[in-house]
Formats: structure tokens, C-alpha cells, sequence
């Protein structure tokens, strides 16, 4: 299945609410656009990778290190690693996310942020 991702990013504007776009072994493929801070987080049992398709992502750590990705550039946070996306001077970031299709948003925490279910796209 062809996916253009430019034309994804262009079907949303919501912030914050990870659209998926493809699946493929157990694994989905989202995208999201993201300000300022999300609530620091962990996932118990999997990974994640971070990939910037457009502006700069913070990803905090508990450890008091910081992480800079530019476009391009990708991390995978190891699971069970409290961690927290943000993005700075009001900047919007355009993200893709690569996770078990069983990965909760905002692992065990609950905020106002937390989306049950994400939609596709």
C-alpha cells in the first residue's frame, strides 16, 4: 500500500493525537503533530521510535538528559524509560511513531492528553 505522507499530515491539525497509516507485524506506523509539553511517561514492555519529519523534538529524561532531534533524525526510547516529548517557542513538530499496536499514548498515565484510541488516516 502506497502512503504518501506529506498528503497525511495534511488531513490533520489536532495536536497531541497520533493518526495511524500503516501496520505491519504487529507494529503501526502513526503521525503527529505536537506543542509544547506532553506529560512525562513510560511504556512498560515496548519500545518506541521518535522520526522528525518537520521542526525540533526535546525528548526529557529522568535523568535530567535531553535529547534533540532535528528532521530526519530518529531514537528509539527503550521500554520502561520515563520520558517526555516537548517542543519549544511555541514550534509545532511533525512526528512519525513506530510502536506495538498494543502501546498505550501515554502509558499507565492518564491526562487530559491521553487518547484511548487512535484514529486512521
Amino acid at each position: 500500500m502506497k502512503v504518501n505522507i506529506e498528503e497525511k499530515f495534511s488531513l490533520f491539525t489536532d495536536q497531541w493525537s497520533p493518526k495511524i497509516i500503516a501496520e505491519l507485524n504487529g507494529q503501526q506506523l502513526k503521525l503527529a503533530k505536537i506543542q509544547g509539553d506532553f506529560v512525562w511517561h513510560d511504556h512498560a514492555n515496548e519500545d518506541e521510535l521518535f522520526l522528525v519529519y518537520r521542526g525540533t523534538l526535546f525528548l526529557d529524561f529522568r535523568d535530567g538528559s535531553t535529547v534533540s532531534l532535528e528532521p530526519g533524525e530518529c531514537y528509539v526510547v527503550p521500554k520502561g524509560v520515563e520520558h517526555r516529548p516537548r517542543t519549544k517557542d511555541g514550534e509545532e513538530v511533525w512526528l512519525m511513531l513506530m510502536e506495538p499496536a498494543e502501546t498505550k499514548h501515554t502509558g499507565d498515565v492518564k491526562s487530559e492528553l491521553t487518547v484511548e484510541v487512535c484514529e486512521r488516516i
